[in-house]
Order: structure tokens, then C-alpha cells, then sequence
């Protein structure tokens, strides 16, 4: 059996890690049930996935927070 060569194996890509408990500088994020769970460009898009979660777990608190503003907004689900 050979054996790889090392100048073969492609070294890993460092990943982009998003820690849920530090507030997005930037941007909009989807809050459901206080922790962060994705970020969005525009509020339009936060807007829809929130809905969009909110028609299969009518359950949650989702809230859209805003980075420039710094500040929450919460989403009903007839919204």
C-alpha cells in the first residue's frame, strides 16, 4: 500500500464560526426564544423566514434584531 504524499493533502479551510451569544455587528438575525439563530442582509428576508418559521412552530418567540439600531422587534405569526 502506498503511503500519501504530504504536499498532497490539501490543508483544511478555516471555517467561518458564528457563536449564538454575540450579537451580530451588522446586519439583521433571527432571535427565537432569545438566542440567535441566523442572519440576513435585509429585513425583508429576516421577515420571511421568521413568518415561515413561525406557521410551523406558532410556539416560539421569534424576534428580528437589528445591528445598526440595536434593537428587537418582535414578529407575530399573521405578520
Amino acid at each position: 500500500m502506498k503511503k500519501p504524499r504530504l504536499e498532497l493533502i490539501d490543508e483544511p479551510q478555516p471555517r467561518n464560526i458564528q457563536r449564538a451569544d454575540i450579537a451580530p455587528a451588522n446586519g439583521y438575525a433571527m432571535v427565537v426564544d432569545g438566542h440567535f439563530k441566523r442572519q440576513f442582509v435585509d429585513a425583508n428576508a429576516a421577515q420571511k423566514a421568521c413568518v415561515e418559521l413561525l406557521g410551523k412552530y406558532p410556539m416560539l418567540r421569534v424576534e428580528i434584531y437589528d445591528a445598526s439600531a440595536k434593537a428587537r422587534s418582535l414578529v407575530s405569526s399573521n405578520a
